[in-house]
């Protein structure tokens, strides 16, 4: 039945996005099998330096956030907790720190939480872990109150998933769901070298290609649709001015797409607009927390101040 639903919205998305003016399709959809498969090689790539970086900082600065955290006790919570490897390196530093552990990976993918149970499971056997599946807006807003203080992790830079005043909307919904005491840990990529940040978007190797174009292809394939992929191009952006990369896939020529049996045209380099990832300043990061209404209490860095962990506590 879910499976149904998910495709039902997935067609419902497609449908409205391509319908707009301005054409779009989100990109929660790159990640059918395929997809996830085809991202984990650019997370491995050298241009694709955001995963070293977060790791870099967890291994090197997670005693120190632990140090900030008052109480000996802590539920963490993590929104969009993926496969755990590398939450399991903040939460073996805590416990190594004296901290006693509750962790509530957050995740709409059953499969996914049960191979973030099985690995945290192997690797930090003492810990407790309670999965939570569904829609951590949801979920969030539903999680019971406690004695001890909460803890959220938003990792993997998916802040930059957001623009601007989405991200502020996003972050006090956040707040909302915390107890005064609690704390918020926020990943971000900063802004550096426009060329670097370009490379990591568009790579020489063509694997961001691919997972853009893997798209169109789970389109044809889930949704009774007819993309020529040879009829498209991916095309990727970066404005330093405004910090906002963006990943487009570009029409080669005027074409009709046929999707379940609806008909959208497009003329030729006309875009549908994939995705969207937000370079934050330091300054705008504690800005964005302060904006929300989080007491802002330190960024660590990794050690090219390339990437960033933004603390804040609700208040």
């Amino acid at each position: 039945m879910s499976e149904i639903l998910e495709q039902t919205t997935f067609l419902k998305d497609v449908i409205s996005g391509l319908q707009a003016k301005s054409k779009r399709i989100s990109s929660k959809y790159f990640y059918d099998q395929k997809g996830s498969e085809i991202f984990q090689q650019i997370m491995d790539m050298e241009e694709y330096y955001l995963p070293a970086c977060e790791k870099s900082i967890l291994e090197n600065e997670s005693e120190n956030i632990a140090a900030l955290l008052k109480s000996d006790s802590i539920q963490v919570l993590e929104l969009g907790a993926g496969d755990g490897t590398k939450t399991s390196i903040i939460l073996e530093k805590f416990m190594v720190a004296g901290k006693n552990i509750h962790y509530f990976p957050m995740d709409i993918s059953a499969d996914i939480l049960k191979f973030n149970q099985k690995t945290l499971a192997n690797q930090l056997p003492k810990l407790a872990v309670t999965p939570i599946v569904g829609d951590y807006h949801q979920t969030l807003k539903e999680f019971p109150k406690a004695e001890e203080p909460k803890l959220i992790l938003f990792l993997g830079s998916n802040i930059g998933n957001f623009r601007p005043q989405e991200a502020i909307d996003f972050l006090k919904f956040v707040k909302e769901c915390m107890d005064p005491g609690d704390h918020f840990l926020l990943a971000s990529d900063l802004k550096k070298n426009p060329s670097q940040i370009l490379r990591a978007y568009s790579d020489p190797g063509g694997l961001t290609k691919k997972f853009n174009m893997n798209l169109l292809e789970r389109i044809n394939t889930e949704l009774d649709g007819d993309f020529n992929l040879k009829g498209f191009d991916h095309y990727a952006t970066y404005n330093p001015l405004d910090g906002l990369a963006q990943s487009f896939l570009v029409s080669l020529k005027e074409q009709e797409v046929n999707i379940n049996g609806k008909t959208f045209p497009f003329d030729r380099y006309e875009v549908i607009h994939t995705e969207i990832s937000k370079k934050y300043g330091s300054d705008e990061l504690k800005q964005l927390m302060e904006t929300a209404g989080f007491k802002f209490k330190k960024i660590f860095y990794d050690t090219n101040n390339w990437y960033a962990l933004a603390l804040g506590e609700a208040i």
